[in-house]
């Protein structure tokens, strides 16, 4: 049963429910803007209820049953108002879940920052993020200075709600209808990316719905328990416990995890060091990305043979496999458990020449490697169909190089994502030493010229163009051979580098998480294009 309240805020009455026992912890729902109300979502704060938590929602003032103007609210205002209603009615502590509709996505990430660690679980449906520009300005009635921030095209993409949701590490769930009028394609996909940075993600999608979820939760009894359902996953645990259970049993009797930590520089997985009871360490890789999780079968098997694979080979350190759950059968997400390997990444300008001569010496002693049993044949990750170019004959000679079939290649055993970020190091100045290469899910078999070619293009991105020109001729220095010559080679180069077009930021965003924060997108733009013309210049 829920019970009807009034709470007086800043000179408003705000009318809300709640119910059920705080001890399970408190869900609060809040809706979205325009026409939006508490009452359509009645139905999901009993449901909230009925699986032992207590469910709060309310208005916001201007909205249904509260007093106030809606043109008088502004972001800032609601924030306010949904922490004085929580610290009402959930209590001082006990575990928050927060769930919001569309422009309650911002109020819960606002919510996430100032509540911390007491989240444990967020359910944002059809979520939108706004600029810190939009923050405090009065909705108005529609044509104002608040309308105008919001209509501004890619005034989203530096929302600090997005590096809220990015620090976030509890349960997520995104809902996202089929047909969504309101929210751009752009901002859900940069929400989930924030989320699956940390957050033991789900993205739960309702095909036959629009943007208005409130209501369609409100008229599908079935998709409104599953989702809440969703939600509260494994929440004693902040939505972990099925892979922290089998973690335990990959460690045997005796060894338990004491702590663990995220680790910076992962885009494709999520990467956490495991401290164990016994003074060691592991590695934990999991895919919480839908698109990485559907692949995880094949890339967490093939991960796991390399590294049995690479267990005997000299000059190549990898980590020791040790469990490995591909297809998310124990797991909360596909997850591989190996050794962790000392080091750690360096993409600073310290040591530079250094260093790249270790990566060039690295990448021959990976290309001699012989299995027993060749691995997949290479995938390309762009083609002439695919790729996104900026206007301009520059890029369209570019993309002109790869409308043709391979060139012919001697195959070679491929690590296929070799760069500094999957390469740890130690040392300084005349002490500096590579202890490990890690992430090797697209090992491969095929040409050499694509591993110098990816890491070639990331070096032109991290350290300026002309270190990503260089890498071939250090390559070949440290003994590396069979690299195609003029065009064919140039196929390559380009095949790699315009896969990054035109989002080179993408690829820079663990960079930025390690301290390169000088990586715009604007710097890295104008290096993928002078990289491009100097790829064209010397191999055209």
């Amino acid at each position: 049963m829920l019970l009807d309240f009034t709470h007086d805020h800043d000179g408003e009455r705000l009318s809300g429910v709640y119910g059920g026992d705080p001890s399970g912890g408190t869900a609060v729902v809040l809706h979205g803007a325009g026409n939006g109300s508490m009452e359509r979502l009645r139905p999901l704060v009993r449901e909230f209820v009925a699986h032992g938590c207590r469910g709060v929602a309310f208005d916001f003032s201007g909205h249904g049953e509260s007093s106030g103007r809606l043109s008088e609210l502004s972001l800032r205002r609601r924030f306010e108002q949904a922490v004085s209603v929580i610290d009402a009615y959930a209590g001082a502590d006990g575990p928050l879940v927060l769930v919001g509709f569309s422009m309650s996505g911002q109020t819960v990430a606002d919510l996430v920052r100032h509540y911390g660690d007491r989240v444990t679980a967020l359910g944002l449906c059809a979520p939108a993020v706004y600029s810190a520009e939009a923050w405090d300005v009065p909705f108005g009635e529609g044509n104002g200075r608040f309308s105008g921030i919001i209509r501004r095209p890619d005034s989203w993409r530096e929302a600090p709600a997005l590096q809220a949701l990015r620090a976030y590490e509890g349960r997520a769930v995104l809902a996202v209808p089929g047909a969504d009028a309101v929210i751009p394609p752009a901002v859900t996909e940069a929400v989930q990316d924030a989320l699956a940075a940390r957050a033991q993600y789900t993205r739960f999608e309702l095909p036959d719905a629009q943007h208005q979820l409130g209501l369609w939760f409100r008229d599908h009894a079935e998709d409104r328990r599953e989702f809440v359902e969703a939600v509260l996953t494994g929440l004693q645990d902040r939505g972990w416990s099925a892979t922290r259970s089998w973690v335990a049993k990959q460690l045997g009797p005796g060894r338990s995890v004491a702590d663990s930590g995220l680790l910076s520089g992962g885009w494709s997985s999520q990467m956490r060091r495991l401290m164990l009871d016994d003074g060691t360490d592991l590695v934990q890789r999991t895919f919480v990305k839908p698109f990485f999780r559907h692949h995880a079968p094949g890339l967490l098997s093939r991960e796991a043979s390399v590294l049995a694979l690479l267990a005997g080979e000299e000059g190549v350190a990898a980590p020791r496999l040790v469990a490995v759950d591909a297809t998310a059968e124990h797991c909360d997400h596909p997850t591989l458990l190996m050794s962790a390997l000392p080091g750690r990444v360096r993409v600073d300008e310290d040591d530079l020449d250094r260093r790249l001569d270790l990566l060039a010496a690295q990448l021959v002693r990976a290309h001699g490697v012989v299995p027993a049993e060749r691995p997949r044949t290479y995938q390309a990750w762009t083609s002439p169909a695919r790729v996104r170019t900026p206007d301009g004959a520059l890029w369209e000679r570019a993309v002109d190089v790869i409308r043709r079939d391979p060139p012919s290649y001697e195959g070679r055993f491929l690590h296929r994502d070799f760069h500094p970020g999957n390469v740890l190091f130690t040392g300084a100045g005349p002490e500096l030493r590579i202890t490990g290469v890690v992430d090797w899910v697209e090992t491969s078999w095929g040409p050499a010229d694509l591993d110098v070619a990816h890491c070639s293009t990331a070096l032109a991105l991290l350290h300026g163009p002309e270190r990503g020109l260089g890498f071939r001729e250090r390559y070949e220095a440290y003994g590396g051979r069979g690299l195609a010559d003029g065009s064919d080679h140039l196929y390559w180069r380009l095949l790699d580098a315009l896969a990054y077009s035109p989002d080179a930021a993408k690829l820079a965003g663990p960079w930025r998480e390690l301290g390169r924060d000088d990586l715009t997108p604007g710097v890295l733009g104008a290096r993928l294009e002078a990289y491009v013309h100097g790829l064209l210049k010397r191999y055209g």
